[in-house]
């Protein structure tokens, strides 16, 4: 199965949350993950400010 991009169109002061590892299918035999890949188009114009956020399991 090819990859097909998603774009996510952002005004000025617009902002997108997006996971960056893997996400969830479902499948003939249930649901499995998958891994992403993802990217960022060149600035044209302006800043792009950036903020990562770590969630994790810490049981």
């Amino acid at each position: 199965m090819q990859s097909r991009a998603e774009v996510v169109p952002l005004r000025r002061g617009g902002a997108v949350v997006f996971a960056v590892y893997n996400r969830p299918v479902d499948g003939a035999k249930g649901a499995y993950r998958v891994n992403l890949r993802h990217g960022v188009s060149r600035v044209r114009a302006g800043r792009r400010h950036t903020l990562g956020l770590i969630f994790h399991d810490a049981t």
